[in-house]
């Protein structure tokens, strides 16, 4: 008798231990899953082209088309730094690359905010980003304009 509730206790338990096992394993794939972007998803050198208009920026016309190609690094940590090479309706801002530096923040979820202070603008850049393609790419809008840009990582 006492075997038999020994048996029935240790089947009980060994199924009590593979139930537990399967939770956990699920509960982390999920938190995996929740938790899959951070500052540190955005690391290295990323080319990225930048195009639109500036809408209503002071000393432009009311409408502005923009263009700008670059490299930005991201560390890691939230701090950023590029250099850009900018156009507005046709004219260069400057004639070579000027550098630009600001931080940046990710969400679990891959969206995130980048603040940028360049010298081609009288206010720092405040952008919306999403992270795509495990972080080898980067799509941006500009909180104050219709200008959109796609950072590729450079392998």
């Amino acid at each position: 008798m006492q075997r038999k509730s020994l048996s029935r206790i240790s089947m009980i338990a060994a199924r009590t231990l593979v139930v537990c096992v399967l939770l956990f394993t699920v509960t982390s794939a999920r938190a995996d899953d929740d938790d899959k972007c951070t500052d540190r998803t955005l690391r290295g050198d990323y080319g990225f082209t930048a195009e639109g208009v500036l809408l209503g920026t002071p000393g432009l016309p009311a409408q502005a088309q923009f263009r700008s190609v670059g490299v930005a690094h991201f560390n890691g940590k939230g701090g950023l730094t590029w250099v850009e090479h900018t156009v507005i309706n046709g004219v260069p801002v400057n004639m070579d690359f000027v550098p630009a530096s600001g931080t940046y923040s990710v969400n679990a979820n891959c969206t995130g905010t980048a603040v940028v202070n360049t010298p081609n603008s009288p206010f720092p850049l405040r952008l919306s980003l999403v992270i795509a393609k495990e972080g080898r790419e980067i799509r941006t809008i500009l909180d104050a304009g219709s200008v959109g840009a796609v950072f590729s990582k450079i392998d």
